[in-house]
């Protein structure tokens, strides 16, 4: 698995296994493709210990930090996913 990172138009942290996969996942549940920054131009590849970090570091709605056991889970589930999503759209 790779992980993408995306600011605008809304914060995402997601894992796919590539990055055209990772766009299809944003666009699917986060925000359609921009015309002023294409997704593909915005979206950046980011080291999966940089990935691990910020997910792990990440408070969920109830404002608590994720069990270890769900984390890892969630990273090893072999499965494109959302990982982190901007606060705004909750």
């Amino acid at each position: 698995m790779k992980y993408f990172e995306i600011n605008q138009p809304y914060y995402a942290l997601l894992k796919a296994e590539n990055k055209g996969q990772a766009i299809m996942k944003y666009i699917t549940l986060v925000s359609d493709d921009s015309e002023d920054e294409p997704l593909s131009e915005a979206m950046q590849e980011v080291p999966q210990d940089y990935a691990v970090a910020k997910f792990s570091r990440a408070a969920g709605e109830d404002k608590e930090l994720p069990p270890l056991d769900e984390v890892l889970e969630e990273l090893r589930d072999g499965e494109d996913s959302v990982l982190l999503i901007d606060g705004s759209l909750l």
